[in-house]
């Protein structure tokens, strides 16, 4: 509107989210805006609070202080017939670590844009990336997955996101009996509704009965959590019963497994996970996670379970080891009992395949052909791959805008060294329940031996929130968390947490802050329901002190994780 308001010249100034900068979505925005206006000024204030850590320092203070959490840009976009020059675009961040007051200052000094100094050219690349812009070369490496009518040569035939259920709190819960309950209070309420809609409006079509929906049903939140699609099956007249044989297990969030309802009714969206974890229950998989465009650090996961779509930032893409693909098996039998007879039936099944293509293991073959690489090696040369520090600092911009792609590595023995550096891995985040728990020193009102709880009960591990003490920081005088010691419960506390703990960071967290954060008790406001995580300990691993271990076994995981890492070579590609 502003641009067609001032037609062939002009000037417009915009105080706006600075988003469009990097995000994915805004590439086609960037273009327009190179190729309509002559010039662009963009003066960034920075101050993103959805950001952590030391990016989260640098950005620091808002200019609009706690009125807004994102990121603040000045665009002058400039319209001039007669310039020489056309989406000349000039870049200027204000800088790290400043404070509100410290901003404002810096912008009442400038005056206008001639006073700020050190504007930065910018020329946008092929993709319409104007800040962070991606590495060429990443693309001369064959893709994870490609979904294109046409698509080019990929390593994986098909992959999903997790499952978007629409209702959370319904379908998942730590006990297996509460989301029985849960489960079967929410269809017996659907059916009470359907039933009652029909007594009242009787002979209408769908499009009839979905104008009328809206304005009938009960919304009641602790009865029944409504979304697009179920609505939809109400207007189709649409009864459901509960299923028994849709309970099952699911990764929710990276190292926390709840019990799930797996159903394509009451899960809004379960996109590919059938041919992955078909809904029967009859397929074991492996899936390698990895954050989906525009999260805000890249990082993978690997799980036996289905995931769920927040199990990682911006939307888990699920990468299988195998399919399960619907077939029609024969039975070629006759009346006679003869084999080659016509009197051929078809059942219905599941055919499992593997889900990396064969012109994926070809590719990699060929740079080593003298190795006998199957397509089990490789998928685990992914997982290896894919946790490369290297390999994520050199692609990093690349991989918060598009989906991975797997280089080959020169030498044949580093291939072998990523496959079983992967292989080590999985194990570990598979595994993570299982593997020794870390001797941290306990303190507390509960006795330790040393080697044991003496005197313990089953209510002296139960855990509510897990939390770290506070500390003095010497060099600001502040109340900071101390990393080396978690509060488990008032009766409990873990010390000499080693700090290296917290550098296997995944999904934008330690992987020992997701423990914290997970095991505990929680209640959804609208629907009221509690999940304890405790149900899952004493229900599920039938051990209460589940929670407490499952924090040691997880600093367990998290350093062996950084000791693989750090150990792997450097990414010498085959194409460098």
């Amino acid at each position: 509107w502003a641009s067609d308001r001032i037609g062939n010249a002009g000037v417009i100034g915009f105080v706006t989210n600075g988003g469009f900068l990097e995000t994915n979505q805004a590439d086609g925005l960037r273009k327009a805006l190179a190729e309509e206006f002559s010039s662009i000024h963009v003066f960034h204030l920075r101050g993103n609070a959805r950001t952590s850590g030391e990016l989260r320092r640098k950005e620091k203070d808002n200019v609009f202080g706690m009125g807004t959490r994102t990121p603040i840009v000045v665009s002058i976009l400039v319209k001039n017939p007669e310039a020489t020059e056309h989406g000349r675009i000039l870049f200027h961040d204000i800088g790290d670590y400043l404070n509100r007051t410290e901003k404002l200052e810096m912008i009442a000094s400038y005056k206008s844009l001639a006073g700020i100094p050190n504007w930065q050219a910018i020329t946008p690349d092929q993709h319409g990336d104007w800040l962070n812009q991606r590495d060429d070369s990443f693309g001369e490496h064959i893709v994870l997955g490609d979904k294109a009518k046409n698509p080019e040569p990929r390593l994986f035939d098909n992959f999903s996101l997790g499952v978007a259920t629409g209702r959370d709190a319904w379908v998942y819960d730590s006990s297996k009996m509460h989301l029985e309950t849960n489960m079967q209070g929410m269809v017996n309420f659907y059916s009470a509704e359907l039933v009652r809609f029909n007594a009242v409006h009787t002979g209408l079509d769908t499009k009839g009965r979905q104008a009328l929906v809206d304005n009938f049903i009960n919304t009641d939140r602790t009865r029944i959590s409504w979304t697009r699609a179920l609505k939809q099956d109400f207007a189709r007249n649409k009864s459901f019963s509960y299923e028994q044989s849709s309970l099952t297990t699911s990764l929710y969030r990276p190292f926390t497994k709840q019990w799930m309802y797996y159903s394509r009714t009451f899960n809004e969206m379960v996109y590919q996970m059938p041919r992955i974890f078909p809904l029967d229950g009859s397929g074991e998989n492996l899936v390698i996670m990895v954050t989906a465009r525009g999260a805000k650090a890249f990082s993978p996961i690997i799980s036996s379970v289905i995931p769920d779509l927040n199990s990682m930032e911006a939307g888990a893409q699920c990468f299988p080891l195998y399919l399960y693909d619907e077939q029609a098996q024969e039975k070629a039998e006759d009346a006679n009992g003869d084999l080659f007879g016509d009197n051929k039936q078809q059942e219905p099944g599941l055919k499992r395949r593997d889900a990396i293509t064969d012109e994926g293991l070809a590719h990699f073959q060929e740079a080593y052909p003298s190795e006998q690489i199957i397509k089990e090696d490789l998928f685990y040369y992914v997982y290896g791959i894919l946790h490369s520090e290297d390999y994520r600092t050199r692609f990093a911009d690349n991989l918060s805008k598009e989906l991975p792609r797997i280089p080959r590595v020169k030498e044949a023995t580093d291939f072998w060294v990523f496959s079983k550096a992967g292989r080590d891995l999985a194990a570990l985040h598979l595994n993570y329940e299982t593997v020794a728990t870390y001797p941290v020193k306990f303190t507390g009102k509960l006795k330790h031996t040393g080697k044991d709880f003496s005197n313990a009960s089953s209510e002296d591990f139960y855990v509510t929130k897990m939390r770290h003490p506070k500390v003095r920081c010497p060099e600001t005088n502040k109340s900071v968390n101390d990393l080396t010691r978690i509060t488990y419960n008032d009766k409990i506390t873990l010390e000499d947490i080693p700090l290296e703990t917290y550098d296997y960071v995944v999904n934008g967290k330690p992987a020992i802050a997701w423990v914290m954060e997970r095991q505990g008790v929680s209640t959804h406001k609208d629907s009221g329901i509690t999940n304890d995580a405790n149900d899952w300990a004493i229900e599920t691993m039938e051990n209460p002190r589940y929670p407490l271990e499952l924090l040691q076994r997880v600093i367990t995981v998290s350093l062996e994780t950084m000791r693989i890492v750090n150990s792997l070579p450097k990414l010498d590609l085959l194409s460098d």
